[in-house]
């Protein structure tokens, strides 16, 4: 019977007489990498565990190396170092020349790095022979960190190595717990995190912390020191502590039994349809460029609308009577039920759209306060190219992978991380001190980070290094008929304007702005600006002062508003109690025009209301620019008459007095 395997001869070659083969598929290799060969060749006597798989030369007597590039340039780098002869024989077996890009690339793609935990195996049995850290690190041609690092996995559990070994966990979690040496309590940990948060750091907080204090937002969240103790939690008080709270000394059952809570939210969410709802220990940073989804208006009922506008009265009530110092005992009880109400009227005024909530999703988390936050709406990315019908997920330049980049000299030595810190440093505060006597690139580069973000939100962060964010409120959700905004019309045209202008690769808008004239770049500024103005009162948050600066603006802007928005029943009245309508009439036209309204349906109401107000300029209190009284008035209209530079000098000036 022929073998069909047989046994290749190994013959020496001398190492002057190698050459790179040219078909090997592996053309580079890392400097640390080659140091790290050469130390472990020198340690072993400069001996190769593995022989170099070589082919023929094109010369007589040289030969291709196919298999061992590295090898190759480890010896030769200790050859110059004047460690061995340049002549040195080298152990070699031959293979034909036709399979020498198949071997090659076998030999890089089919090998597998060992396990940290196999190396530290391997290190601890040197440890044990009596080998130092020194002499290990030597041996194998790595830093002494390096195998302290690895030799410190002996503080972990057994159990969790074996995880481990059948890839189920991360290396980063394996470590986090080489800061205990309990075993018992790394595995009680391991089990008690719920898997969304058994990142390293929660690891090393539950085997580090002693104690969670009664008033931490954890144990609020889950509802006080006493759920914990009902949970067989073991608590420490202070005999001097008035408030006699204590501390949670049983930090794994406090993680578990807020992940409980955070789960139990979660699956309430998922009740609701969403594509996925996930339980996150923090905000992650990464949600705040996902693009989002948001809640349409709904309209109440007449009797919701009603109710609503009973409780607001019933709590100004008693919010005055509490301030006055008068109100009963139970005036508090009675305004927290009110609140209760009203939030559950205000969510009623607003869905999310079933199409939307299939394709979105939520983070479940607890807030600063330990209190539920339930962030809905983010889009992943994979779902946008679903979509869109792409085959493959478009990174922030739109062409699938990133563009190509100048590549930075690298230093021949491996610099600190605080050097290289200092360093880049250095190079900001030169280019800042650059930039300040540069208005013209200034403006370019502000312009650029703002365009930025508006004309690519998905991933512009990393297209500028100005630390400048434009955000821009979607006020499509706000409103219920967007299409009949004219606001809103008017900077879509403008957007589809400056679309025809502006680059669509981001890659290429840095140059662009460059190569623009001021006058350019400033009406682009404008347009960048105009874009993150935001005059919204929420429901939650009134934001008194942003809206404040709002009607500044258009003061300095001489806005009419009633040339943008005129109160219809569809847009208003309609949406408004009877109550509301008499009310607005009233101001408009007159008490005398108020008469039947109350005895009308409403839908009739609100279409007689849109008729007496139309043409007379009455506008509903959001809509309407608060005016500015006395000096600030008589400012902004001198600064308005006044041609762009000398407005600049004025606002100079006033911010130098300011400073003084």
């Amino acid at each position: 019977m022929t073998d069909t395997n047989p046994v290749i001869e190994t013959f020496f070659v001398a190492l002057n007489k190698l050459d790179a083969d040219p078909k090997n598929v592996r053309k580079t290799y890392s400097k640390t990498g080659i140091e790290e060969l050469a130390a472990t060749i020198r340690a072993d006597g400069y001996r190769l565990l593995q022989n170099i798989i070589v082919r023929k030369g094109d010369k007589r007597g040289r030969f291709f190396v196919t298999a061992g590039g590295r090898r190759l340039a480890a010896l030769l780098q200790l050859a110059e170092a004047g460690e061995i002869a340049k002549d040195y024989p080298v152990e070699c077996k031959e293979r034909s020349g036709g399979d020498a890009t198949e071997i090659s690339l076998i030999e890089n793609s089919a090998r597998e790095a060992m396990l940290p935990i196999e190396e530290y195996e391997a290190y601890r049995a040197l440890a044990e022979e009596g080998k130092s850290v020194e002499e290990i690190a030597a041996r194998f041609g790595t830093s002494e960190t390096f195998i302290r690092r690895r030799l410190a996995l002996a503080r972990v559990s057994p159990v969790l190595l074996e995880l481990f070994r059948n890839e189920e966990m991360s290396f980063q979690q394996l470590s986090a717990f080489t800061v205990s040496d309990d075993h018992e309590k790394q595995v009680e940990v391991w089990n008690s995190l719920p898997t969304w948060n058994r990142d390293s750091r929660s690891i090393k907080s539950a085997l580090q912390a002693e104690a969670i204090k009664a008033n931490d937002k954890r144990i609020r969240f889950i509802g006080g020191i006493e759920v914990y103790e009902a949970a067989g939690g073991a608590v420490k008080r202070d005999l001097f502590d008035e408030g006699n709270g204590g501390y949670a000394l049983d930090v794994a059952l406090v993680e578990k039994l807020v992940a409980a809570r955070l789960e139990e939210e979660a699956e309430k969410l998922r009740a609701e349809g969403w594509n996925w709802v996930e339980c996150v220990s923090v905000f992650l940073i990464e949600a705040h460029a996902m693009p989002r989804v948001y809640p349409e208006a709904v309209a109440l009922t007449d009797e919701q609308q009603g109710e609503k506008e009973r409780l607001e009265t019933k709590y100004s009530e008693l919010a005055e009577l509490i301030e006055a110092g008068v109100a009963d005992d139970d005036a508090e009880t009675r305004v927290e039920a009110i609140q209760t109400e009203l939030a559950a009227l205000a969510e009623a005024e607003e869905a999310y759209d079933p199409a939307d909530i299939a394709k979105a999703g939520c983070y479940v988390l607890i807030d600063y306060y330990g209190d539920l936050s339930v962030e809905r709406g983010f889009v992943r990315p994979e779902q946008i190219a679903d979509d869109q019908g792409e085959g493959a997920l478009l990174d922030s330049t739109g062409e699938g992978g990133t563009g190509p980049t100048e590549k930075q000299p690298e230093p021949s030595f491996t610099l600190s991380a605080a050097l290289t810190q200092e360093l880049t440093a250095q190079k900001t505060a030169a280019i800042r001190a650059e930039l300040a006597h540069s208005p013209d690139i200034a403006l370019a580069a502000v312009v650029h980070a703002m365009l930025a973000s508006l004309f690519n939100p998905y991933g512009s962060g990393e297209e500028t290094c100005l630390e400048i964010k434009l955000t821009s409120e979607n006020l499509e959700t706000s409103i219920r008929n967007p299409a009949a905004c004219k606001g809103i019309a008017a900077m879509d045209d403008l957007k589809e304007n400056y679309g025809h202008i502006v680059p669509g690769n981001p890659r290429d808008l840095w140059d662009w702005c460059l190569e623009q004239p001021t006058a350019t770049l400033l009406d682009l500024l404008a347009y960048a600006a105009a874009r993150s103005v935001n005059a919204l009162q929420l429901g939650h948050y009134e934001r008194k002062k942003q809206r404040a600066h709002a009607d500044r603006i258009a003061e300095a802007l001489k806005i009419d508003m009633s040339q943008w928005f005129e109160p219809t029943a569809e847009n208003y009245f309609g949406r408004i109690s009877k109550t509301g309508i008499e009310q607005a009439i009233t101001e408009a036209k007159g008490a005398e025009f108020v008469a039947g309204v109350s005895g009308m349906k409403k839908a009739d109401a609100a279409a007689y209301a849109e008729r007496q107000t139309a043409g007379t300029g009455w506008l509903p209190g959001p809509v309407c620019i608060a005016p500015i009284v006395g000096e600030g008035r008589e400012q902004i209209e001198d600064i308005g008459d006044l041609d762009v530079d000398d407005q600049a000098d004025v606002v100079s000036d006033e911010f130098s007095e300011a400073a003084e």
